[in-house]
């Protein structure tokens, strides 16, 4: 288990969390939740002894795996190796091992070599590669790669490795930041599997919804400047919430009702004859104030995305015979297709196979080596990238305000702060650099751009990274509703679920497109019993 005693995190005036008494208990599954900013990281930090908390301590156990995202510390290393880092006792027996067989063999070093065989034994070490490799062909890294150097592996999969590092040597708690990120559909369902038989304490951060419907069996969410625990999972919790705030907003007015009953009969009788009594209905005027409540910090930003009063043709986009090569790697070839009025397509697949360089051709921000783009009549595109720097300078100190109304000359001021105050840039926030913005923020101006914009096709690049949980439902939502066609990439399962009715899923043999949703995609391809 972990036990967090008194856990206070503040940075200046502003307080994450006061005074948190609460025990991860072993079996349990838990999914640390609540805004960008609310302090999830932070939180995971001191838990895992990175960061220290403003008061209290926290009580761990012996063996602990953690998802690391230090990747260049490794790039020397051995794939297999690195995993089986992820068990520090076996580990530095193994090294002490071979060390010792490089020196000269006397007593001293043989009573040290069998104490150390001893260690292997109890940690499993003979078994040690055969289990890393399952987990690592888990996670889709093929097996030539097992005995690289990290340096070899592309970067997205360098991540994967550290996940399986924290996976191996059966710790007593798991602490994972965003596991599902540089993963594809097929390994969030083996890791999905994999944590569900879990028997230890997990404590995972996670914006994948469908992720933490799957895997938690508790949420501890981050709130009211504390860390409140639910039963189940990430809907339960949610419904738990709603239903919680519905009830003390009742019982708020049930007492503001009364007291004004009672503030009437004090204001008809105090100057009379009956001052007991009045002093009795004083009394019970203190008795029901409403203590001052800490303020929630969910805050839910509404994304609707207009649309072009012309509507545009048939057919909105079409690319025909599309090429595009990165040296001797071919990542798009002969690629064809008709994008017509009303899609809505999402593209699924593992990272490297070509999803950003298509959806960058569709849009005009990448020339293909051969084949052609041609947008349809009276078709207006918007484009959401990926890297965000594509479209948005983050060495630029032009208050968000301000770059946000030049993308649409003419626009009143008023406009582009209701956008504004949707996407949850209230107040002063309205008016920070851009190049100070944190990649949640970036991402939801961009968004604000969008809605901004007159426009009726949209062509978005994992428009949920860096997103809470509440603005990709949010954004999962506007898509669904939204009147044009939609082409976007994701590994957001419950993103893809709500707003794709379309899959063009990029497999190894190439882009197979699929009518249908998600969930009858995944059916198709799911083993006949």
């Amino acid at each position: 288990m972990i036990t967090l005693n008194k856990i206070s995190k503040s940075f200046g005036s502003r307080v994450l969390f006061e005074d948190v008494i609460l025990t991860f208990n072993a079996g349990n599954r838990y999914g640390l939740t609540g805004p960008n900013g609310a302090g999830k990281t932070t939180l995971l930090k001191m838990i895992m002894g990175y960061e220290e908390p403003t008061s209290g301590s926290v009580t761990m156990p012996q063996r602990v795996g953690i998802l690391k995202q230090n990747i260049e510390t490794y790039s020397d290393f051995n794939v297999l190796d690195v995993v089986i880092m992820g068990n520090e006792r076996l580990w530095e027996a193994f090294k002490e091992r071979d060390s010792l067989y490089s020196v000269e063999m006397s007593d001293d070093v043989g009573m040290r070599l069998g104490e150390l065989e001893g260690i292997v034994a109890e940690e499993d070490g003979y078994m040690a590669e055969t289990n890393a490799e399952m987990l690592l062909s888990g996670m889709g890294i093929k097996q030539e790669y097992f005995q690289k150097q990290m340096r070899a592996l592309p970067t997205d999969a360098q991540f994967r490795v550290l996940l399986c590092q924290a996976l191996f040597g059966n710790p007593q708690a798991l602490l994972l930041d965003e596991p599902t990120n540089h993963l594809d559909l097929e390994s969030i369902g083996w890791l999905e599997k994999f944590l569900f038989d879990y028997k230890g304490v997990l404590v995972v951060i996670s914006h994948d919804r469908h992720f933490l419907n799957s895997v938690t069996t508790h949420i501890a969410d981050i709130d009211y400047e504390t860390v409140i625990i639910y039963p189940g999972n990430y809907d339960n919790m949610v419904e738990a919430k709603t239903a919680a705030k519905e009830r003390t907003e009742l019982e708020t007015k049930s007492k503001e009702k009364k007291i004004a009953q009672l503030k009437e009969f004090v204001s008809r009788f105090g100057a009379g004859t009956r001052a007991s009594q009045v002093q009795s209905r004083v009394r019970e005027i203190k008795k029901l104030q409403p203590q001052e409540m800490k303020k929630s910090n969910i805050q839910r930003p509404y994304i609707r995305f207009p649309t072009t009063e012309k509507p545009p043709g048939k057919i909105v986009l079409k690319a025909s015979s599309l090429y595009k090569a990165y040296g001797s790697n071919k990542v798009i070839e002969d690629f064809s297709i008709e994008i017509h009025r009303g899609d809505k397509i999402g593209l699924i697949g593992n990272n490297g196979r070509g999803k950003t360089t298509l959806l960058k051709m569709l849009a005009g921000a990448l020339k293909p080596d051969a084949g052609t783009v041609e947008l349809g009549h009276q078709a207006v595109l918007s484009y959401f990238p990926q890297n965000h720097r594509e479209i948005i300078d983050k060495q630029n100190n032009m208050p968000s305000f301000e770059w946000l109304k030049a993308l649409r000359p003419g626009v009143y001021d008023q406009d582009v702060r209701s956008v504004m105050g949707k996407m949850l840039f209230g107040g002063d926030d309205a008016f920070k650099p851009v190049a100070t913005l944190s990649g949640g923020e970036t991402a939801r101006l961009i968004l604000a751009g969008m809605m901004l914009a007159d426009h009726n096709l949209m062509i978005l690049d994992e428009p949920n990274n860096h997103l809470d949980l509440e603005a990709v439902s949010a954004l999962g939502w506007a898509l669904e509703e939204y009147p044009g066609t939609v082409i976007f990439a994701s590994h957001d399962r419950d993103l893809l679920d709500t707003a794709a009715t379309k899959i063009f899923a990029f497999e190894e043999d190439g882009i197979r497109k699929f009518e249908g949703n998600l969930e009858e995609y995944l059916l198709q391809k799911e083993p006949v019993a």
